[in-house]
């Protein structure tokens, strides 16, 4: 039995599909510059066609957010700073193949150097473009994980986008890996593709081949390789019940999320794109409760989308929530989101700098343009704005202003604007949790983000793995923060939400009850799961949990408590 960690829950049993790529060996003889360089553009030229078509297959199941990662990859593709380079080195006599492993080994080791974790998600996106770049200049064949016919586990070294994009749920049962964290672009897209996976499970590619038989414990972390007949009947009962678990959810789908003393909460979802609507009707959300617009922002290549092609989105989201309200955060760019066309200054610390609301308070002319599409869209839906990065009262209050001299003007010129749009603010800077009271005078809701609340609690990058152990969602500290907000909401009669990681685990939720949470934000395939475990507590004992809980001095201690909650 191998151990790995579990990234996207469920239980897989089938024959091993192991995943081995061609070798690449390089030839580091002296070159024709001439035809070396038609070899790479070529291949260059090839290798953007096969991004692209990548990209068009991966549409019809991956959401807006993860596709995202293929235009990070054609834009490297298309970088002239790593072509240029490249055909530098082939005018100088190396060949094509040399030329572009030197480079991208060279760009590759700078991006995993920085402390931004921004760029070195760039340095693995290096990694994908500069292998298929490579493959085409030496003729090499990339396995097609699109000709699997039967079902299958894959296993592989580690699995990149491309690989993740070309599975069809139909036959890859789930996948195991060799290498990879939690954070990993695999771990991240088999969540969205909702089939079991296992990363980090060292020795996987050495202790079994293809064909042999695999059960994947993708609840466990663990990994058994031509198991006994004992094992599989064990594992394929296990298997059967976790489906029918999931089955039974679905009778939870039109429910409303009310305990079992009467108290009724929302669970929304986190959206990144139109397309996502999806998941929210098929997995019973009770509307939006973030919607991330910088998916729009970073899908354009040239410049910044125009007010129609926004407005078209909005609207699609707000009518598809069929009445339900759909919470917008405005543009939340910078930090570890850039724009190809719009450069940003360097900073030593960019998360703490120009970013999010205090970029759209400097540069009005383009938060107008969102403004205004998302005004024109509000006589579509229920619609709620949202700030993000809010740390001072002035800051919310110009912000809130700037909408409503906007609504203004464009009354005047006679367009329809719904009279009813809720103006918020994300929570995510302790600042704004410590003075949620006040703020609460000016917004009508709260929306707490709470990856960016505990890593700047705790002074820990949550994406650190040595502070890793810092990223403690239930640390008294942070609940407390949480409490502050919550009451200085409910003191101006005002909601509160939550669209942090926090607000989908099912370990926070009873304490997050009894706290007084009144809107749960998260991704939509944990909608039903939450609703399971909402309904089934008590809302008077989690407030007597919650009050042990903020009492409580570590977040151990605090996890102990919801144990025996969800036990009784």
């Amino acid at each position: 039995m191998l151990k790995g960690i579990a990234t996207s829950s469920g239980i897989a049993i089938g024959k091993v599909y192991k995943l081995e790529q061609p070798e690449i060996v390089i030839n580091e003889a002296q070159g024709d510059p001439e035809k070396e360089l038609k070899v790479f553009e070529d291949a260059l030229s090839k290798t953007i066609s096969d991004i692209e078509a990548i990209k068009e297959r991966a549409s019809a199941t991956l959401a807006e957010e993860e596709l995202a990662i293929f235009d990070a990859h054609l834009m490297m593709a298309q970088d002239p700073e790593y072509s240029n380079q490249i055909a530098d080195m082939i005018k100088g006599g190396a060949t094509a193949d040399h030329a572009t492993k030197q480079v991208s080994d060279m760009m590759i080791g700078m991006f995993e150097a920085m402390d931004n974790e921004y760029f070195k998600e760039r340095a693995a996106d290096i990694k994908d473009v500069s292998f298929r770049l490579l493959c085409n200049i030496l003729g090499q064949t990339i396995p097609d994980l699109t000709a699997i016919d039967e079902e299958v586990v894959i296993v592989a070294e580690e699995m990149t986008p491309s690989d993740t994009a070309q599975l069809n749920k139909k036959y890859a049962l789930g996948f195991v890996t060799e290498i990879g964290g939690k954070t990993s672009h695999a771990a991240i897209m088999a969540v969205s593709l909702g089939i079991p996976a296992v990363v980090g499970c060292t020795g996987i590619m050495a202790g079994c081949k293809h064909g042999d038989k695999i059960i994947l414990d993708a609840k466990e972390g663990t990994v058994i390789i031509n198991p006994t007949e004992e094992e599989l009947k064990e594992y394929t009962e296990r298997r059967d019940a976790f489906l029918k678990e999931k089955e039974a959810l679905q009778v939870l789908k039109d429910k409303p999320s009310i305990t079992l003393d009467g108290h009724q909460v929302e669970l929304v979802s986190n959206i990144g794109s139109p397309k996502d609507m999806d998941g929210v009707l098929e997995n019973g959300a009770e509307g939006v409760g973030l919607y991330r617009t910088e998916f729009l922002y970073m899908e354009s290549t040239d410049d910044f989308p125009s007010e129609d092609a926004q407005f078209e989105a909005y609207k699609v989201v707000l009518e598809r929530a069929q009445g339900h309200r759909v919470v917008v955060r405005t543009l939340d760019i910078g930090g570890d989101k850039k724009l190809p066309y719009f450069e940003f200054d360097p900073e030593m610390n960019p998360f703490l700098g120009y970013r999010a609301i205090r970029l759209c308070l400097d540069r009005k002319d383009i938060f107008k343009t969102q403004v205004r599409a998302l005004l024109r869209a509000s006589v579509y839906g229920k619609l709620a704005i949202m700030f993000p990065m809010i740390a001072t009262i002035n800051e919310f209050r110009n912000a809130k202003q700037f909408v409503l001299e906007t609504k203004e003007e464009l009354k005047k010129e006679g367009v329809a604007v719904s009279d009813e749009i809720e103006i918020g603010m994300m929570v995510e800077i302790p600042a704004s949790a410590v003075l949620a009271d006040e703020f609460a005078k000016y917004a009508d809701f709260f929306s707490i983000g709470t990856n960016d609340l505990i890593q700047y609690s705790m002074a820990a990058d949550r994406m650190s793995e040595k502070v890793a152990y810092l990223y403690q969602p239930l640390n008294p500290s942070i609940l407390r923060l949480i409490k502050m907000t919550i009451d200085g909401a409910h003191s101006q009669g005002r909601w509160c939400g939550m669209c942090g990681e926090m607000g989908g685990d099912p370990m926070a939720a009873p304490v997050l009850l009894g706290l007084g949470l009144d809107e749960f934000s998260m991704s939509s395939s944990r909608i039903l799961p939450t609703r399971r475990i909402i309904t089934s507590l008590n809302k008077k004992q989690m407030e007597e949990l919650a009050a042990k809980a903020l009492k409580c001095q570590t977040e151990e201690e605090v996890t102990e408590l919801v144990n025996e909650a969800l036990k009784a």
